[in-house]
């Protein structure tokens, strides 16, 4: 047995010793499926029609007593059951009336992919999460499925909103979340079960026949499947923005987004005098200013267990769980300069005034409940950018090519000039 493997197995035994040991004496607030219940009293009768508007909370379900907010962390616990004012909308009219195109989401997200009126490509993304895919076989046998479902209160609900208003001001192209409630109604069809009567963001998609964003002569937004495609096809007339991605990879350091695999991103296609520019276009931010307290989710958020999954405090102290084999394939030819120059654009287009001004996009008693913490620690990380822009770029160069397809790319025919680099000639 390997090293790592041996110290996950210790800790899983731990983890179900300890939280044995604990719904054996506390079991007062065992989350059930109806705690996912909005607070709307008269949700399936209310005839939305007639408001604008509703007030209600993200999730009740993260409602925790002292001992679980010991063990399991206090997270952003607080922002879950505050109450915000949420638009209500109805696709049939909504930018011009939506069409359903499938259904699709992650491991946690359920999701609406939807055809505009304009032509564009949006998404409907659940604000609550569902991580039962995430739940392992022994736990659920030990009936803690808990550990995982509680798991999802380290998720600030408001963080894409706030991140998407930072990147604006950091020139990061995002895809402009808006939170809206989506009653039950005819334009779902057989969706409204799973869809309707709940709180989602209504983002555009990462792939897109017309362009959304504000760069002229973009030809189409496409995922990273097909972006590698495309460089089979044109070869050396298609590049891609290495300042763009570089900048983008910074911001989501300052920002504490540590989930920034290869399907995340999307990318417009620009027509240049030289010929393609590729401009990386960051989406699904449920993880920025992700928060692990509690000494359960300190324990998964560990280097030796999980590297990846690092809690966003005011400095970076393990730089090696941040960058991913995407980084490799895309940034492996990029010079230093490039990094340490990026690092000082985005020192100096987030002031802290600007920084402080983007916090207003949250509602009043969101701001008051989590904004301090998160904006100083924004402003210490960026203090240090230019260091951590210089160890990211250091740990590509010393890692080399990457010898595997991208995640979600497995089963791409790319051809081996392109495998371990994407900008190799």
């Amino acid at each position: 047995m390997s090293k790592r493997s041996l110290i996950i197995s210790v800790f899983l035994i731990l983890l179900v010793v300890v939280f044995s040991i604990y719904w054996s004496v506390s079991s007062t607030d065992k989350i059930t499926s109806k705690s996912i219940l909005y607070n709307i009293d008269n949700i399936e009768t209310a005839n939305f029609r007639v408001y604008d508007s509703v007030e209600l909370s993200p999730s009740d379900l993260y409602k925790a007593d002292d001992m679980k907010k010991m063990i399991q962390g206090e997270q952003y616990r607080a922002a879950w059951s505050a109450k915000v004012k949420v638009p209500i909308v109805f696709l049939d009219t909504l930018k011009g009336g939506m069409t359903m195109v499938e259904e699709g989401g992650g491991k946690q997200t359920h999701s609406l992919e939807m055809l505009g009126e304009d032509g564009i490509s949006y998404t409907l993304r659940s604000v609550n999460k569902d991580p039962k895919k995430l739940i392992p076989e022994f736990l659920k046998t030990l009936n803690l499925e808990n550990i995982v479902v509680d798991g999802i209160s380290a998720q600030h609900p408001f963080a894409a909103i706030l991140t998407a208003e930072l990147a604006e001001k950091a020139n990061v192209l995002h895809t402009n979340p808006q939170l809206f409630f989506i009653p039950k109604q005819k334009r779902l069809g057989n969706y409204n079960a799973a869809f309707g009567n709940r709180l989602y963001l209504l983002e555009y998609e990462t792939k897109s026949d017309v362009n959304y964003t504000q760069h002229k002569n973009v030809k189409e937004i496409i995922d990273t499947d097909n972006l590698q495609e495309l460089k089979l096809e044109m070869k050396d007339s298609l590049h891609i923005d290495v300042r763009a991605l570089v900048r983008s990879r910074l911001f989501d350091l300052l920002i504490g987004d540590w989930d920034r695999h290869t399907k995340q991103w999307g990318w417009a296609i620009q027509k240049t005098s030289k010929g393609y520019n590729a401009i990386p276009i960051a989406g699904d931010r449920d993880n920025a200013f992700f928060k692990t307290d509690g000494l359960i989710p300190t324990l998964i958020a560990n280097r030796h267990v999980v590297k990846e999954l690092q809690s966003f405090e005011k400095d970076i102290d393990f730089m090696e769980g941040l960058v991913y084999p995407f980084d490799k394939y895309f940034l492996s030819q990029t010079s230093k300069n490039v990094f340490i120059e990026e690092a000082e654009n985005l020192q100096a287009l987030l002031t802290d005034s600007v920084i402080e001004a983007s916090l207003q996009v949250w509602p009043k008693n969101i701001r008051d409940i989590d904004g301090g913490d998160i904006i100083r620690k924004i402003k210490e990380r960026r203090e240090d950018l230019k260091a951590y822009a210089l160890q990211f770029y250091t740990i590509i160069q010393e890692r080399g090519k990457v010898k595997e397809p991208l995640k979600g790319s497995e089963d791409l025919e790319i051809s081996s000039k392109f495998m371990g680099c994407f900008e190799c000639g």
